[in-house]
């Protein structure tokens, strides 16, 4: 069903979590080209936009949800911040990530308060898995990309952008379920957005093109807080109402981009956030009142060395 997230909705979740996130700076980078700007959104709790959602929802639930317990599903940066939320609501907290997802955003999860489902091996069984468990648990599912005040609370990222940069008419965000990048097209909707994505994890392209949520088998790339098979029809409705532009980025790509954050804008940033201004760099969108949201910077040490080396 189209249309179930609007700027209103977003305007709403800017004052419900009003003073509980923090107010990310948008920093210049005219380096790149007259007006480009960096939403530095890698500063919020938890080193990612994704509080912004969490919090949205979880001041939605009802004592007798709060109760249950909640449970969500991540390749890591939901994860942290639905754990650091519900530790701050005193709401007992299960996430379903993957057996090999990275151990710096498990054990992070985990020293947030939450408890970590490793049994999937990948999305298909993790998805399988999350379904079980919200069955089998009863506790209330606080899902990425799939709610609607999730992706409202993520679009305030869209609403900063706006108040900080008001000659950007270019908004680049990366993605992976398509939260974020609904939420910004939500706010934003006099906007030009383009979401960016690897090209071995394209899900958010493939639906868009199919017109509808389709799933994607084996998707890989470094940008590991992107890579999932499945994205939501609340995210692709959003998306496609608003004619939200997709571009693929290359793995090269990504790690130019991640190289430049980190020795010119001196943002240590994860991949998956360097992912946003891939297309900018290889000249794909012209370098001109663009803003670039820099999602996260959750990155392994030893990964953030590799690409730096690779240089």
């Amino acid at each position: 069903m189209a249309g179930q997230v609007h700027r209103e909705d977003v305007l709403r979740a800017a004052e419900v979590i009003r003073g509980r996130v923090r107010r990310t700076p948008t920093l210049s980078a005219d380096a790149l080209g007259p007006g480009v700007r960096l939403k530095a959104e890698l500063f919020q709790h938890t080193g990612s936009f994704k509080p912004r959602g969490v919090l949205t929802k979880l001041a939605s639930l009802t004592p007798a949800e709060k109760a249950r317990g909640v449970i969500g599903i991540s390749a890591g940066n939901h994860a942290q911040a639905l754990a650091w939320g519900a530790a701050q609501e005193g709401i007992d907290c299960l996430v379903v990530m993957l057996s090999g997802s990275s151990r710096t955003k498990v054990d992070a999860t985990r020293g947030y308060g939450a408890a970590v489902d490793l049994e999937a091996d990948d999305w298909v069984e993790g998805f399988a898995r999350f379904d079980d468990l919200v069955v089998t648990t009863g506790r209330t599912v606080v899902h990425p990309h799939r709610d609607p005040l999730v992706i409202a609370g993520q679009g305030t990222v869209g609403l900063e952008v706006e108040e900080d940069a008001p000659d950007a008419t270019v908004v680049l965000v990366a993605g992976g379920g398509g939260g974020l990048s609904a939420g910004v097209a939500a706010a934003l909707p006099e906007h030009r957005v383009v979401v960016v994505e690897p090209e071995g994890s394209a899900v958010i392209h493939a639906s868009l093109q199919a017109g509808h949520p389709v799933a994607v088998t084996t998707p890989v790339s470094i940008a590991d807080g992107l890579v999932t098979s499945y994205t939501a029809e609340t995210a692709i409705d959003v998306l496609r109402e608003h004619g939200v532009e997709s571009v693929l980025v290359s793995e090269t790509e990504i790690e130019d981009a991640f190289r430049w954050l980190y020795s010119s804008a001196k943002l240590a940033c994860e991949p998956a956030a360097a992912t946003a201004l891939a297309p900018l760099l290889s000249g794909r969108i012209e370098p001109r009142s663009v803003a670039v949201v820099v999602s996260g910077g959750n990155v392994a040490a030893e990964t953030a060395a590799a690409i730096l080396a690779r240089s």
